[in-house]
C-alpha cells in the first residue's frame, strides 16, 4: 500500500468529515458513444477494436441481428467475439416474434443502463439511422393501434397493391411518403393510420416531438468509404457469406416454415437467396441481385446519416485512431486532442 495515498486519502475522509453536507445535483447523464455508417462499411469490427481499448461493451442497433437464425447474412458477431467484449441485443426474439422499435428501445435503454450501472462504456454499433435516432432522442409514441383501421388498409393493399397505399399516403401526407419506402407495408399503414385516428400527418406528429426528449449525453462517429470501396467492400462480403454457408442458413429457416415475403426473413440478402432455394432464379442471379439490393441499402443508409449533422465522420479504413481519441475524451469528459 502507498502511504501517500493513504494519508491522502485519510485527510479527504477528515475533510468531508467536517464540512457540512451539500445536497448532491442531479446525476450527470450516461454518455454512450455511437458507431453507425453504411452496411458492408466496417462497423461490427471497428467495434470489437474501439471497445477493447475503451473497456467498453457493445450494444446491438441492428435490426435484424436481434433474430435467432439470422447469423451469416447479417453479419452478426461471432462467439469468439462475444467472449472478448460483451454484446448485448443479439439473439433475443424468432423470427415469428417481430421487435418494434418502441420494444427495441425499452430493450436498448435498460441494455444502457446495465453496461453503466457495472463503470463500463456502452457503444450502440449499427446501421439503423431510425433506431439511432430514437434512442439519441425519444420517439413519437402516437396513437395506440386501431386494429379494425389496419385490416382494412391491410386487405386494401392485399387488393390493390402495397404501391397503391402508398400512393394514398403521398396524396395526405408526402413527406412520411418521401421517407417511407414504396413497400413498406407496416410504416405506410402506420402513417395512415395515424392520420385517420388524429386528423394530423404523422410527419406533423414528428416534427412536434423532433426526438428532443434526451436522456443521454452521446457522441456518434460516423465510418466513411470512398463509393467505390464500399461497394467493392459489400460484394466481396456477400461472396464471403454464400461461402461461409448463407444458402444453407436460408434453406433451414424455410423449412421451419418462416415466410420469406415478411419481415424479417424480406430482408435484402434473404430474399434473393430464398428465391434460388425456392427455384425461382438460379443462385448466380440471386448473389447478384442482392449485391445490388445491399448496395442500394448503403447508398440509402448515406443519405440518411449524411443529413446527420451529429455524426463526426472518420475513414473507416484509415480513421480507427482517430476515433478512439473521439471516444477516449468522450467517455472521459475531456476535449479530444488535435490529430
Amino acid at each position: 500500500m502507498n502511504p501517500a495515498k493513504t494519508a491522502t486519502a485519510a485527510a479527504a475522509a477528515r475533510d468531508s468529515a467536517a464540512s457540512p453536507i451539500t445536497p448532491a445535483g442531479p446525476p450527470r447523464a450516461i454518455r454512450v458513444g455511437f458507431i453507425v455508417g453504411p452496411t458492408g462499411v466496417g462497423k461490427s469490427a471497428a467495434a470489437m477494436a474501439l471497445a477493447a481499448r475503451l473497456d467498453a461493451e457493445i450494444v446491438n442497433a441492428d435490426s435484424r441481428q436481434v433474430y435467432r437464425g439470422m447469423d451469416i447474412g447479417t453479419a452478426k458477431p461471432g462467439a469468439e467475439d462475444r467472449r472478448r467484449v460483451p454484446h448485448h441485443l443479439l439473439d433475443l426474439r424468432e423470427l415469428s416474434e417481430p421487435l418494434d422499435v418502441a420494444e427495441f428501445l425499452k430493450l436498448a435503454r435498460a441494455a444502457i443502463a446495465e453496461v453503466a450501472a457495472r463503470g463500463r462504456n456502452p457503444i450502440v454499433v449499427g446501421g439503423s439511422g431510425f433506431y439511432l435516432r430514437v434512442l439519441r432522442g425519444g420517439i413519437f409514441a402516437g396513437p395506440p393501434a386501431a386494429p379494425e383501421v389496419r385490416r382494412e388498409l391491410e386487405a386494401l393493399a392485399a387488393e390493390r397493391g402495397v404501391e397503391y397505399l402508398h400512393g394514398r399516403l403521398a396524396e395526405v401526407d408526402a413527406a412520411a411518403a418521401a421517407r417511407i419506402g414504396h413497400r413498406d407495408l407496416y410504416r405506410i399503414v402506420r402513417a395512415l393510420e395515424v392520420f385517420r385516428l388524429t386528423g394530423q400527418p404523422i410527419s406533423v406528429h414528428q416534427r412536434g416531438h423532433r426526438f428532443a426528449a434526451r436522456e443521454y449525453e452521446t457522441l456518434t462517429v460516423g465510418l466513411a468509404a470512398e463509393r467505390k470501396r464500399l461497394y467493392e467492400a459489400i460484394n466481396r462480403r456477400f461472396d464471403e457469406m454464400v461461402a461461409r454457408g448463407m444458402v444453407e442458413e436460408v434453406r433451414r429457416l424455410l423449412a421451419a416454415g418462416y415466410d420469406p415475403d415478411k419481415p424479417p426473413l424480406k430482408t435484402v440478402g434473404y430474399r434473393q437467396i430464398a428465391a434460388a432455394v425456392r427455384g425461382e432464379m438460379t443462385l448466380l442471379e440471386a448473389v447478384e441481385l442482392a449485391k445490388r439490393d445491399t448496395r442500394r441499402l448503403a447508398k440509402r443508409q448515406l443519405t440518411w446519416f449524411r443529413a446527420d449533422p451529429e455524426i463526426v465522420w472518420v475513414d473507416a479504413e484509415h480513421g480507427l485512431q482517430e476515433a478512439f481519441s473521439l471516444l477516449d475524451a468522450f467517455f472521459a469528459g475531456r476535449q479530444a486532442e488535435s490529430l
